[in-house]
Parts: structure tokens; sequence; C-alpha cells
């Protein structure tokens, strides 16, 4: 999500048990081999011991949820002190709030999923202030210092979205039910769909509803849209773990809810990659999703905490675990894990998450 998104702590190993290959790329700048960018530090003390605060954004997604249950695991594989998770409840305010009494507590680190990407800041100077490193899971800060942040390329996700409808609809109407603008997600994920479908796809017709992650909103603004625009062809769902239900609920109610394969089908592409949506493509109910690795926000978010806490730098480049560090125009690094599409080709895949949870 963000989706939310989901509705989002991700922290970094130790390289011992790593292959010798691995580890003499990774002696110097972890997961950055071959990289010639200038490292950036940190901002750890260099002890990389003590307790780790997670905040999460939400849990009203099965996106976070999933994230929630895989925290605790990866804390433990990855060797880091994790507290249990705090829920800010969607409220920007709130997570700062959260930060501050984590702060209190004398956490050494804190791997957090930002609700706003502005808001976040005022939470990370905090965290500086006390000199205790921070990484951010799922969302981007647009300013304050973060060791790194770990998420998917959320241009991708519309892009692929785009793609998809684009390949499966000649033209008619398409609708976007974007997520909270107010997010570098729902930001990049609107803007990229946006630009594609007006570049490779003239003849789709792009209708917005603006929907802050919110399910209620989504459900409301959908059936009003769909009541003056009965002919949409096509739907993209930027959260499934908070517009699924309702999308497929409204649907349903006006009769449109066709099968893959059935006149009238409405092509609809999702992202999150929880096992509702791949339940839901066995069905036909929906045709696509992009699945956002609640595993691997899990995981690397422990990974990069740990390494941060010890003081390690990061550069820009291909890393040893399928992905690539960027640096975002804000300065700030950004680890972009894979993220794959998901269709009725490939949903059983067993190596995709959203199959590995109940």
């Amino acid at each position: 999500m963000r989706r939310q998104t989901a509705g989002t702590r991700l922290r970094k190993r130790r390289i011992p048990l790593r292959t010798a290959a691995a580890a003499a790329c990774a002696t110097f700048v972890l997961a950055a081999c071959g990289s010639t960018e200038d490292s950036v530090a940190s901002g750890g003390e260099g002890g990389g011991e003590g307790k780790v605060g997670v905040i999460l954004p939400l849990l009203t997604s099965p996106f976070w949820q999933s994230y929630n249950d895989y925290v605790p695991k990866m804390a433990k594989s990855e060797g880091v002190d994790a507290l249990k998770t705090v829920n800010s409840n969607s409220d920007p305010s709130q997570q700062i709030t959260d930060i501050n009494n984590q702060l209190n507590q004398g956490v050494k680190g804190l791997v957090v999923a930002p609700l706003d990407s502005a808001a976040i800041s005022a939470g990370l100077d905090q965290a500086e202030r006390k000199g205790v490193p921070v990484v951010a899971v799922d969302v981007a800060p647009e300013k304050g210092k973060v060791a790194m942040v770990v998420r998917a390329n959320n241009v991708a996700y519309g892009e692929k979205a785009c793609e998809y409808l684009g390949q499966q609809i000649p033209s008619g109407k398409v609708v976007q039910i974007m997520g909270d603008l107010a997010s570098v997600n729902g930001r990049d994920r609107s803007e990229a769909f946006r630009a594609c479908v007006k570049k490779n796809y003239p003849k789709l017709k792009v209708l917005e509803i603006p929907a802050k992650w919110e399910s209620d909103t989504a459900a409301s603004k959908l059936d009003t849209l769909l009541n003056a625009n009965p002919d949409i062809k096509g739907i993209y769902m930027q959260a499934g773990g908070v517009y699924l239900a309702p999308t497929l609920q409204t649907l349903k109610s006006k009769g449109m809810l066709k099968k893959t394969g059935e006149k009238d089908h409405i092509t609809i592409v999702s992202n999150d990659g929880i096992p509702q949506e791949y339940d839901a493509i066995r069905k036909g109910q929906i045709d696509a999703t992009v699945s956002q690795p609640a595993d691997l926000y899990a995981k690397y978010g422990m990974y990069y905490i740990k390494a941060a806490m010890q003081g390690k730098t990061f550069k820009p480049g291909p890393t040893d675990h399928g992905s690539t560090i960027v640096k975002l125009p804000s300065g700030i690094l950004e680890d972009q894990l894979p993220a794959p599409l998901v269709t009725k080709e490939n949903v059983d895949d067993p190596k995709l998450w959203g199959n590995t949870v109940g």
C-alpha cells in the first residue's frame, strides 16, 4: 500500500554467514557490490546493540497485518532485539507521538513505515537529535535523515498496471482508485499510471477516485462513479489490502462483477500481493496484482537497521539480494526490492509471499 497501500522496518544482517563472494563484496559497503558512488553514513554510533522500535502505519489492511506478523520472525533471524510493534492507526500526528515515545524508552534504532512523506520529518528530526538511526519502510520521506528506505519501485507499480490494462482493453474508460496523495506512494502510482496511459494507450480514458487508502471512501466514490459511467472497462486499485473487498462488493451490488472470460467482464489490476487477491485471481474476479513484498520489507528493515546501528555505510548500486539501491532526489538512499506482476499464469507460485501465509 502503503498498499496503503499497505498500507510499508527492515534491518541489516551480519556478514559472517554470507558466502565468501558476497562477504568480500560487502566488507566495506554492504549490499552495494561494484558501486562507485560515495557512501552515505547511516548515522549509528557503531555499537549495533540495543532495543529497536517498529512503528506500523495501520493494521486494517491484510498487507500490514502480514508485515506485522513477519516482523518478529525476521527480527529473530537477523539478530535484532525488536520491541512489540506500535500501530499509528492511520494518524500521521499519532505516528510522530509514537516515535517520540519509542525514543523516550531508549531505543537504539527505529524502523518506521511513514504515513505522510512530509510530516514524518518531525519524527526523523527527533531521532537524529538523539543519535538514533532510522530505516523507513514502504514510504520514502521527503526530507529528514534515514539510513535506508526499504521499498519497491512504486512508479513501476503504476506502469505495470497501465501496461496490463492497456494490453487487455483496446479503448474505453478505466478507473484508478488512488491512495493518499500526501504519500509518495500514492503520488508515484497515480502519476505513473496516468502518464503511461497518456503516452502508450491514448484510446483509454482515465477516471480517478482519490480514496486516501480508505475502504469506505473507495466504496462510496466508486458507487457514484459507476452510476455516471456504467460502461467502464477496467479498474486499477492502488492497494488491494483496503480496496479489494469494497470494489468487489460494489461491483457485485450493481450486477457488474463478471468473471474473466464472461461478457462485460471488467479487467481489474491491483497492488499488494495478499492472499485475498490471489484467491480473487483464481476465481476470475480480478485479473492481476503487483506483489508488494511484505516479507522482504520486514527482512531488510531488520537487516538495514542492524547495520545502521553498527555505523555501517551504503552506496547506490546492485545488491546481493536481487534489488538495486538508488539515490533519490532528496539524497536519501532507497533499496528498491523486486515486485512481480501476478496473473493466473503464476498465481500459484510457492515463492510468492502471499502463498505462504494463511
